[in-house]
Order: C-alpha cells, then sequence, then structure tokens
C-alpha cells in the first residue's frame, strides 16, 4: 500500500504529464475551491453508460500501457547507468582562494 506522500507525488506527476503544469495546477485549484464534490456520486455517473466489460476492457489497456512504461522507463534507466559520465569531476583536496574582506578603518 502507498503512503500518502507516494499518492500525492504520483498524481502530481500524472496530471501534469497529461495535462502540462499550468493546467494541472489549475485542477488542483478546482478541487480546492470549496465547491460541493460528491465522489461517489461521481464515481456512480462516471461509468453509467459503459457495461462491465468495456470498463474492464479499458482498464486492462491502461494496466499494460502503465507495465509497458514501467518496463521501458526501467530499462532507459539501467542504460543511462553503464553509460559513462561525462562530467568532470572536480580534485578533492583543492585549496580554496581567500575570501576578501574589507579591512576595518
Amino acid at each position: 500500500m502507498k503512503n500518502d506522500t507516494l499518492i500525492r507525488v504520483e498524481g502530481m506527476e500524472v496530471l501534469m504529464k497529461n495535462l502540462g503544469l499550468v493546467e494541472a495546477e489549475r485542477f488542483i485549484m478546482l478541487i480546492q475551491r470549496g465547491e460541493p464534490f460528491d465522489y461517489t456520486r461521481w464515481r456512480k455517473d462516471q461509468f453509467n453508460d459503459e457495461d462491465y466489460e468495456a470498463v474492464y476492457a479499458e482498464a486492462v489497456a491502461l494496466y499494460e500501457r502503465n507495465r509497458t512504461f514501467k518496463k521501458a522507463k526501467a530499462s532507459s534507466a539501467k542504460a543511462k547507468d553503464k553509460a559513462p559520465s561525462r562530467k568532470a569531476k572536480a580534485p578533492i583536496n583543492t585549496p580554496r582562494k581567500a575570501a576578501k574582506h574589507p579591512t576595518p578603518a
């Protein structure tokens, strides 16, 4: 089971990926406005016109897309880890320059 923080982070990632930053922020603002929002009624109305098989098929397709996306993301991360780093590393014991402070008069 995911904790609340992880759900918030993943939720914002999904919103920003699908809506973009501006619309994701706008969506959050609309939800928090204080307008009455009955989640249970919304869920009942959401699938009102669809039969069980159609909802199930859509859920399976979404699961497969998500699974494929996660596999691609994981293999991309592995490839990135194997690639040589191009960043120049700073020497470990480099003397720092003395700070220039005005001398008191």
